[in-house]
């Protein structure tokens, strides 16, 4: 599993820094929409912690990660400090948090995986709570604050996809006795580098066949 490529303190830092940009992606969105303090915090939290609860609470991991680790629950927290009072400067190295965000994809698919499994999850079952725990903050923080989810938008670069095939990875390798340290950290680099590519050279999700809708895009 996944906790054999890293110790625990490594395993630890590891998730608190994709935390803490997941968080920071919340936190800007919540500024572009005029929040105050209390909703930077909310949408900060929700974007960080909300895939990972969500899987913990399916699998019957409880209480959830989020709220026995006191660096879990504070690191949000901090990352509405860093852009409440330093957001302009954040929107200007908006492409190294985007970075970072991929890593953070790429590491959440794979431990949400390996973690729904060891709870005794079947494979497809896993690799779907895999793909929620990396993508589903990002989904609630866009239903909060009253937009459509990228997730499901067209006209943005494949997001789901690069957790989609590093979830699939890991099943895969499981169903055939091949989960080790080395894959595992392969499907984590694959999710990554194919979140890097799409939003290199705009990768986008096909739209339905022959479409010949009539309604306005957005």
């Amino acid at each position: 599993m996944l906790q054999q490529l890293f110790s625990p303190s490594v395993q630890h830092t590891l998730d608190v820094i994709g935390i803490f940009v997941f968080a920071i992606s919340g936190a800007l969105l919540a500024v572009r929409k005029n929040f105050d303090v209390f909703g930077i915090a909310v949408l900060a939290e929700v974007t960080a912690l909300g895939g990972g609860l969500f899987r913990d609470l399916v699998i019957g991991a409880v209480p959830p990660a989020a709220f026995t680790d006191l660096g879990y629950f504070l690191t949000p927290l901090f990352a509405t400090l860093v852009v409440f009072f330093l957001h302009p400067h954040v929107e200007r190295i908006q492409a190294a948090v985007l970075v970072f965000d991929a890593a953070g994809l790429g590491l959440f698919c794979v431990s949400g995986t390996t973690k729904a499994y060891s709870f005794g999850l079947g494979l497809t079952a896993s690799a779907t709570l895999g793909l929620a725990t990396a993508v589903g903050g990002g989904v609630l923080r866009d239903v909060l604050a009253n937009e459509v989810p990228s997730l499901l938008r067209w006209d943005r670069d494949l997001y789901a996809v690069p957790a989609i095939v590093g979830a699939t990875m890991v099943v895969l390798c499981i169903r055939y006795g091949m989960l080790t340290p080395f894959t595992s950290g392969l499907a984590v680099v694959t999710a990554f580098v194919l979140r890097l590519l799409a939003m290199r050279f705009h990768w986008r999700a096909p739209r339905a066949w022959n479409r010949r809708s009539t309604v306005t895009e957005e």
